[in-house]
């Protein structure tokens, strides 16, 4: 069926290949590889942010395809500063009040958790494991504040100069000399307006409050207020959690971005190297111009994706797209393509869709990476995602009914058509063209006006359903709607634009002869009933 990860040429295998091949070997004081990802949690965690964590979801899951022991680890930035307020917060002038403060001392503006950054935090690690993602947690406002990274943090300040110099490599203007590679939260009044004023060469840090005028000398080894700003931290911590592997966003990885420059730091000043990496490229919205932005509110979240998508086509997206290609999340009818090329990957792993032996590799290892769990041993039952948005309007969005017409499944394959049941359910209502959506009329409605030559095929097609419904298959009750047409002196497609009034009240729908099997003799046969009279 598939093909296995070491002889892929998918760009996770290939990443992971080369994982190995750097920082290898493992051996008894380094028992496995290290793959990392993190973010500050300022604002809503949307579907741009996702593209690093399945991004290393999907070079773990290879590297674990390979037989190599792998830990994946998350970083919550949780320690950052409150620096804006989203728009997108109900009252957020109220928040102005928090700027400043680290962003586990905010409160949640919707009085869930015990802070704003733990509510975005909890929403992204809810939904994690529907996708098959499970990462190690690490929270940097617990580190810090346990004093964790105290050794980390003196460090930097012994090569004070050494950083400086790094960092003004890349700058249009240097930093004063009076420039400390530390930043402290007052602990008089919780804010980052502070301004470090001397270390005494060991443990012993003094700082003034910028707010009160208050000095006060805190020791690294117990401060809970004293951490790195980013360019230092993330080198830092590289060396402090072994990282082996980390992909960063485009602006990271520019000229002087912080990649660059955290290189340098962890080399000169930690005695550490960079780990493997790549560069990923922006998410956009289709419909949506410009880059996704938290502190703008222009947000769409995973759940928001995953309202539309089913977690497995969620992953085939980004599973199938090179990380360094720019690529648009669609809600438009592309959404109808994305299923159908998923269940084509899905026909060519099982080997019901024959494609070239390149295809077929290429095709298989994104299937492979594309699933939440194992790989099924056997060929899914599909449900064509089109077909089930038709009948879906055709129940009023009633799931079960929905389904009943697809035949039995066993339990698994219930839960798995209804996953894709909600998602076609609310496209239809959310996101599809309006042309696409329609209301079933019933036999107890006022009868659309149409003319008599039209009136006359309906009823002769109705006659014709009446007597020999199950007779016909899609295409035989097609032949026979365009001779009944032409027969009565009426050209097809006017004759589809009066069936199409009829039956949803519109001038176009769904595949006229496939509709009318769909919707069954009775069905058809109650909604005609007002024009069979005369």
């Amino acid at each position: 069926m598939g093909n296995t990860g070491s002889q892929s040429t998918h760009w996770a295998d290939i990443h992971a290949e080369k994982i190995v091949r750097e920082r290898g070997p493992l051996t008894p004081t380094k028992s496995h590889f290290t793959c990392a990802s993190g973010i500050t949690p300022s604002g809503t965690v949307h579907i741009g942010n996702f593209r690093e964590i399945i991004s290393v979801d999907l070079v773990v899951r290879a590297l674990k395809d390979k037989g190599v022991p792998v830990r994946f680890i998350y970083s919550w930035d949780d320690y950052d500063v409150f620096r804006k307020v989203p728009k997108n917060l109900p009252d957020p002038d109220t928040f102005t009040q928090h700027l400043r403060l680290p962003i586990t001392r905010v409160p949640d503006p919707w009085g869930e958790y015990d802070s704003y950054a733990r509510a975005h935090e909890k929403r992204l690690e809810e939904v994690l494991p529907t996708l098959g993602i499970a990462p190690e947690y690490i929270y940097q406002t617990e580190r810090y504040t346990a004093s964790h990274y105290a050794k980390g943090i003196r460090v930097a300040l012994e090569h004070r100069d050494t950083i400086r110099g790094i960092l003004d490599e890349f700058r249009s203007e240097p930093l004063p000399t009076d420039w400390w590679p530390v930043s402290v939260f007052s602990r008089f009044t919780g804010r980052d307006s502070t301004t470090v004023l001397s270390w005494d060469g060991e443990w012993g840090l003094t700082y003034r409050c910028d707010d009160s005028g208050r000095e006060e000398t805190v020791d690294l080894r117990s401060a809970d207020c004293v951490k790195l700003p980013w360019r230092v931290d993330w080198p830092m911590r590289w060396k402090e959690e072994g990282v082996d592997f980390e992909p960063a966003g485009k602006e990271h990885h520019s000229a002087g971005g912080s990649f660059d420059t955290a290189r340098r730091i962890v080399e000169a000043v930690y005695g550490g190297g960079a780990p493997v990496t790549f560069k990923y490229d922006f998410i956009s919205i289709k419909g949506m111009g410009g880059k996704i932005s938290s502190s703008l509110g222009n947000v769409i979240d995973l759940n928001d994706v995953l309202a539309v998508y089913q977690p497995e086509i969620v992953r085939y997206l980004f599973a199938g797209t090179r990380p360094n290609a720019e690529f648009a999340i669609s809600f438009d009818l592309d959404v109808i393509k994305i299923y159908e090329d998923y269940d084509r990957c899905e026909r060519v792993y099982y080997g019901l869709d024959e494609v070239g032996e390149k295809k077929r590799a290429k095709e298989s290892r994104i299937y492979e990476l594309s699933q939440t769990g194992d790989v099924a041993k056997e060929a899914p039952v599909q449900i064509p995602f089109r077909h089930l948005c038709n009948v879906l309007l055709i129940t009023a969005g009633d799931i079960d009914a929905a389904l009943e017409r697809f035949g039995d499944f066993t339990d698994d394959e219930l839960r798995r058509h209804r996953v894709r049941a909600a998602c076609a359910w609310n496209w239809t209502q959310n996101h599809a063209p309006e042309d696409f959506r329609f209301s079933l009329r019933s036999g107890s409605d006022d009868p659309v006006d149409i003319d008599d030559t039209a009136l006359a095929c309906v009823r002769f097609l109705a006659e014709e359903l009446e007597a020999n419904f199950d007779d016909h298959d899609e295409k035989s009750l097609q032949e026979f709607i365009y001779a009944s047409a032409r027969e009565n002196g009426l050209e097809p497609a006017d004759f589809f634009t009066a069936m199409y009034q009829v039956l949803v009240e519109k001038e176009k729908g769904p595949r006229l002869s496939g509709f009318l099997i769909t919707l069954g003799r009775d069905t058809v046969l109650d909604i005609l009933k007002p024009y069979r009279k005369g």
